[in-house]
């Protein structure tokens, strides 16, 4: 996505700000209830969902440090978001091997309940950041982490239904591998639009 070098109106700015804090205040509040839940329910696609949800917060406030800043900053602070999705999906595709040796049975009436909850979340804010994504990089990397979130919420949800059908537990690490295979594709995304970004300022300046 190229980056026009123009600064954001005013309005603009504070309802870039406003949204943020909404986003990073839920998903720092779903981190806690997902990774706790999952935790309880033994349910590797529950920790990775909530893991993501941390990522998520990170990246919200990557983004609110951005807005208002210069076309380079917006670009880094992308570039940034990328990097620490990048790291997130690779820790979760590890946990899933390990779990794959050492686990027992998720609860999957546990994993439907708060996914479901999470996906609420999710929708809210992938609606309140779809009104800003087309307008600033930095903007466009937070939908995109908010977009897989909503994926991965459902993919639980599906895998929490399985599991409490069969009481198999290789449905809930299947889909712990799918997200954390997924978050490392939204992170090539973001990764690339930053470079896309930070060379369209470069050119911009010089």
């Amino acid at each position: 996505m190229a980056e026009c070098g123009c600064e954001p109106a005013p309005a603009d700015t504070k309802a870039q700000q406003r949204t943020l804090w909404i986003a990073l205040a839920l998903n720092a509040t779903m981190f806690v209830a997902e990774t706790t839940a999952g935790v309880i329910a033994d349910s590797t696609g529950l920790i990775a969902d909530g893991l993501d949800m941390l990522a998520d917060a990170a990246a919200y406030g990557i983004a609110l440090a951005a807005v208002g800043r210069s076309g380079r900053f917006k670009a880094n602070a992308a570039m940034g978001s990328g990097l620490l999705l990048l790291l997130l999906g690779i820790g979760v595709v590890v946990d899933v091997v390990r779990r794959l040796i050492s686990g027992a049975s998720p609860e999957g009436a546990w994993m439907i309940a708060v996914a479901a909850v999470a996906l609420t979340v999710n929708a809210i804010v992938l609606r309140l950041l779809s009104k800003q994504r087309q307008k600033e990089v930095h903007i466009r990397a937070t939908w995109i982490f908010t977009r897989a979130d909503v994926v991965a919420n459902t993919a639980v949800i599906l895998s929490g239904i399985a599991v409490l059908a069969t009481g198999i537990r290789y449905f809930d690490l299947v889909v712990g591998a799918a997200i954390g295979i997924y978050v490392v594709k939204e992170a090539l995304e973001i990764l690339s639009e930053a470079r896309e970004a930070r060379s369209a300022t470069r050119r911009s300046a010089s």
